[in-house]
């Protein structure tokens, strides 16, 4: 199984394994000896495009060079594209959407009988999440709060691909985390299109406080991220929430994409400029020890210089701890697509470039204020080049943000919480040493 994009696709992708494993599949991690290679796609921009078509590519030749018999595609690339693609690669025996997952085992058993499938079912579902396999390090794992979504941001085809909104039970979720904490997972990180939205749809009101009260009484979890927070919907009430939990991390993702008014409403996003400073402002002034992430995008149609270098100006103003930027894609069928005063592709790509490097002083400046800081690590592995542990305080998510590195004389295990005092930093990572003082 390769699994691109998200840790939302990751998820589908160990509910997938789960299943097959269920009925009696055995899991490889060579290609090369598989009977059946899957690709769980991301079709969310052009790049996640290309490299979903040049996996598929690739693990194509193994049907010639290995043992492969059956080639399946499955994700967001298939929901949007599943005729195109069954009629432009014919090497691939199935393609699936994403509501077809919790029928994988059936599906399976069709392609190796040697029918062709193009899309199974097609109505939307629930994940089977109680079979899920694993595919995160053992201490922490994703967990899917909601599907779909409503937003309708006029560059993303994600309503299009994945339906509208849907939360999941809480008592679902609860269920999850309680079976999760009992496998050894000390973390669990909060997922969806928009989890600020979380209960909306089942309540009538958000209910994403509550879930975390109820998650923080879980025995066995030790830290519960949650990511895609929109700004709208960070109230505070749910601020208060992430303060007074003690097992919630103060790390909140806020995709904001930009800061100017035009621009923002030509996304159809709806927080103003005003919102959004009044926002990362109040955030600030509660000292809590936040860590913040945003998404940005740069060269969306119609945006002028005058317009980025506010953006420039902004990110510098109002620091993040992370940040990433994304050169605008314009996506089929989207309203963005259809947009006049494109941004030429090079100018795009230059604009992101300077977002990064403005963001990397950012980082440097803030990272200044690092030594003699005590924070409490996850540990994850140990780097033979450097003799360093490493691992990720609670200010830093999983496989998208930064590491600490740090010295340890009586050695850590993976999984295992050690505080370490920071020394200084490289780059973007942290170092530190192991401690007995106590973290902040």
């Amino acid at each position: 199984m390769v699994s691109l994009g998200c840790p939302k696709n990751r998820v589908d992708t160990e509910v997938m394994l789960g299943l097959l494993i269920q009925a009696g599949y055995a899991v490889s991690g060579n290609p090369g000896e598989a009977d059946v290679i899957i690709v769980n796609t991301c079709g969310f921009i052009e790049a996640a495009k290309q490299e979903s078509i040049d996996t598929i590519l690739e693990m194509a030749q193994y049907k010639q060079n290995g043992r492969c018999a059956v080639l399946l595609v499955t994700g967001c690339l298939t929901q949007r594209y599943l005729n195109a693609l069954s009629q432009e690669l014919p090497e691939v025996d199935g393609f699936l959407g994403v509501n077809d997952y919790p029928y994988i085992a059936e599906v399976l058993d069709a392609l190796m009988a040697g029918r062709r499938v193009v899309g199974w079912d097609q109505r939307p579902c629930d994940l089977p999440m109680r079979s899920r396999a694993l595919t995160t390090p053992f201490y922490t794992a994703y967990v899917k709060i909601a599907e779909g979504c409503d937003n309708r941001c006029s560059y993303c085809a994600i309503p299009d691909i994945r339906g509208p909104f849907r939360s999941r039970a809480p008592e679902d979720i609860m269920e999850e985390c309680r079976s999760l904490a009992s496998d050894g997972v000390r973390e669990v990180v909060l997922i969806a299109q928009d989890t600020t939205r979380y209960g909306e749809d089942l309540a009538g009101k958000p209910l994403l406080a509550d879930l975390l009260t109820a998650l923080n009484a879980i025995e066995g979890l030790k830290w519960i991220r949650v990511l895609y927070c929109y700004p709208e919907r960070i109230t505070a009430a749910l601020l208060d929430a992430f303060i007074r939990l003690p097992k919630v991390c103060r790390y909140l993702d806020i995709p904001i994409q930009h800061i100017d008014g035009n621009i923002l409403k030509a996304m159809h996003r709806r927080t103003t400029p005003e919102q959004i400073r009044a926002l990362l402002t109040g955030i600030r002034a509660r000292n809590a020890g936040f860590a913040l992430r945003t998404s940005l995008i740069a060269g969306f149609p119609g945006e002028t210089q005058e317009q980025f270098d506010a953006l420039c100006t902004f990110i510098q103003d109002y620091p993040f701890e992370h940040l990433g930027a994304f050169a605008f894609s314009p996506e089929e069928g989207t309203p963005a697509a259809k947009l006049s005063g494109a941004v030429p592709k090079r100018t795009r790509e230059r604009r992101r470039n300077k977002l990064m490097q403005i963001q990397a002083a950012v980082v440097q400046r803030l990272n200044a204020d690092l030594p003699g800081r005590v924070y409490e690590v996850l540990t994850e592995g140990y780097d033979e080049e450097s003799g360093l542990y490493f691992g990720r305080s609670a200010a830093q998510a999983p496989e998208i943000d930064e590491k600490v590195f740090f010295s340890a004389p009586n050695g850590a295990e993976p999984g295992d919480f050690v505080r370490v005092r920071m020394t200084g930093s490289d780059g973007y990572d942290w170092l530190g040493e192991v401690t007995n003082e106590p973290s902040e």
